[in-house]
C-alpha cells in the first residue's frame, strides 16, 4: 500500500518543530452554556464525535524506505492510528475564569508525536454561565481551512445545500525540474529584496526601517494568549469611508495598535516598521485533496512609524496592492514554494536550521483564518467568540491571527510570555485602534 506522504510543507512543519517552538495551530471558541452541566456535556460529545472523524485518526509516522516510489527516504506520512482513543485528545479542566489565560499554558504544551497530533480542552467557566474549547492541530496535520473543517465536524450538525462539485486540479508531475532550482533560488532572492520595497513613497518612508526589540524574544517556551472582539459593521464604515478591502483595514488596525502599545511602553515607534508576513492560502476549499498545506504568502513593511492612521492605512493598502499584482508565487511567498523542490532527508536535516530562519525573513505574522458565516453550537449551546491562534517562529515574541464570525472580528494574539507581559494591553490597542480610524475618516 503506498503511504500517504506528508506534503513537502507540511514535512517542514512537522521538522522545525522544537520543545520552545511547537507547531501547532490553535482556536479558542466560547460557546454560551444553558446549564452548569453544559462544559461536561460538551466533553462527553466531542470524544464521542471525534470516534466518527476519519482525520482525526490520522497519525504521522516517519518513513525510511530508500527504494520506494515515489522516492521517500526521510519523509513522513499519515496514517490511520488503530489504537485510537478520543479520551486521550479530549480533555475536560476545572474551572476557570480566565479563559486566554488557560489557553495559553495550553498552547505551549506540544503535542504528542505518537499519536494524532491534536487535542481539544474544554474549559468550562467558573459562573456556568459558559464554556471554551481550546482545539490544538499540528500545522503538518491541517492548514487553517483543513483545522476548521475538522473541529466543525465535532459540532452539531447543520442542515446545508449539497455543494457544487468543483473540478479537481490538474494532475502534477511526481518530480520537479531540479534543473530550474538554481534560477528559482535567485528568482526568490531577487523578489525577496523586491516584496521589501513596496514601491513609491513608502518604499522611500520605509527606507533603513527596522523592528523593535519588543518584537524579539530569546526562546522560553512560555505562551501567553489573549484576544479582543471588535465589530466588524465599524470596520465596513473605515473600508467604505477610503476605499481598500477589509483585510487592509485589519492590518492597519495592527499597524496602529503596535505603534501605541510600543510608545506605552517607552520602546518608542519612531522609525520602525516590522516586517510583517501575510499567509495566503493556494488552494481551493473542496479540491480532491484536501489534506496539505498549500501556502504562499506576502510581505510587507508595517507603518508603525507614521503617526497619520490614514496614512498608516494607505500604506498598507499600496503595500498589498503591488503584492497582489505581483503574485503570491513571488516574493515571500517564494520561501513556502521552495518546500516542494527538497528531498523528505533534506527537509528532516535542515529543519533546525530553517527553523531559526524565520527571524531572518519577517518579524511578525499576521494571518487570517476563514470561518463559517453560519451559527456554530455544540450540545444546543451557541459559538459566540472564537479566537485564532497561530504558532510562534524561533525569534520572535508576537504573532497575530484574525477572522470573522457573525458580525465579529477576533484578533488572537500568542506572545512569548516573558517577553510580552503586556499582551492585554496589546489587545485593547486593537480596539482602540478601531476608533480611532473611525474618527479620522469621519466614518
Amino acid at each position: 500500500m503506498t503511504p500517504d506522504l506528508l506534503a513537502p510543507l507540511d514535512l517542514a512543519f512537522w521538522n522545525i518543530e522544537s520543545a520552545q517552538h511547537p507547531m501547532h495551530l490553535g482556536a479558542l471558541g466560547v460557546f454560551s452554556a444553558h446549564s452548569p452541566a453544559a462544559g461536561a456535556h460538551a466533553a462527553e460529545l466531542l470524544a464521542v464525535r471525534a470516534a466518527g472523524v476519519p482525520g482525526l485518526r490520522m497519525r504521522i509516522r516517519d518513513v525510511w524506505q530508500p527504494l520506494a516510489f515515489p522516492p521517500s527516504f526521510g519523509s513522513a506520512a499519515r496514517e490511520p492510528a488503530s489504537d485510537f482513543e478520543p479520551l486521550d485528545h479530549v480533555r475536560l479542566h476545572a474551572p476557570t475564569a480566565n479563559f486566554p489565560a488557560a489557553a495559553g499554558r495550553l498552547m505551549e504544551r506540544p503535542l504528542q508525536r505518537g499519536r494524532p497530533p491534536w487535542e481539544a480542552h474544554v474549559l468550562p467557566g467558573e459562573d456556568g454561565t459558559s464554556f471554551a474549547v481550546f482545539f490544538k492541530f499540528h500545522h503538518a496535520l491541517a492548514d487553517g481551512l483543513r483545522a476548521l473543517m475538522l473541529a466543525a465536524a465535532l459540532m452539531d450538525p447543520l442542515d446545508l445545500p449539497e455543494p457544487r462539485p468543483r473540478p479537481a486540479e490538474p494532475p502534477r508531475g511526481l518530480f520537479p525540474d531540479v534543473r530550474k532550482l538554481p534560477d528559482l533560488v535567485r528568482g526568490t532572492l531577487s523578489d525577496l529584496g523586491r516584496a521589501l520595497d513596496i514601491g513609491g513613497s513608502v518604499a522611500r518612508a520605509t527606507l533603513g526601517a527596522r523592528s523593535s526589540p519588543a518584537l524579539t524574544s530569546q526562546p522560553t517556551g512560555t505562551r501567553r494568549v489573549a484576544g479582543v472582539a471588535l465589530d466588524l459593521d465599524d470596520v465596513h464604515r473605515v473600508r467604505k469611508s477610503v476605499g481598500g478591502t477589509v483585510n487592509d483595514v485589519l492590518i492597519a488596525v495592527v499597524a496602529g495598535a503596535l505603534r501605541n502599545w510600543l510608545d506605552e511602553r517607552g520602546d518608542g515607534s519612531e522609525g520602525v516598521a516590522p516586517r510583517a508576513l501575510i499567509p495566503v492560502s493556494r488552494r481551493r476549499p473542496r479540491t480532491a485533496h484536501p489534506q496539505g498545506n498549500r501556502l504562499s504568502g506576502y510581505l510587507i513593511r508595517l507603518p508603525v512609524d507614521d503617526p497619520d492612521p490614514l496614512g498608516r492605512l494607505r500604506s498598507v493598502r499600496t503595500a498589498m496592492d503591488a503584492n497582489k499584482d505581483a503574485g503570491p508565487n513571488r516574493g515571500a511567498g517564494a520561501v513556502a514554494l521552495l518546500a516542494d523542490h527538497v528531498p523528505p532527508l533534506g527537509h528532516r536535516l535542515g529543519g533546525p536550521v530553517v527553523g531559526q530562519a524565520a527571524r531572518l525573513l519577517f518579524d511578525i505574522l499576521v494571518t487570517s483564518v476563514p470561518l463559517p458565516s453560519l451559527g456554530l453550537k455544540l450540545g444546543g449551546c451557541p459559538l459566540t467568540e472564537v479566537y485564532p491562534l497561530a504558532p510562534l517562529a524561533r525569534g520572535q515574541a508576537l504573532a497575530v491571527a484574525v477572522s470573522t464570525y457573525r458580525g465579529r472580528v477576533h484578533y488572537g494574539l500568542v506572545a512569548d510570555a516573558q517577553a510580552v507581559p503586556d499582551l492585554n494591553r496589546l489587545a485593547r490597542a486593537l480596539s482602540e485602534e478601531v476608533e480611532t480610524l473611525i474618527i479620522a475618516c469621519g466614518a
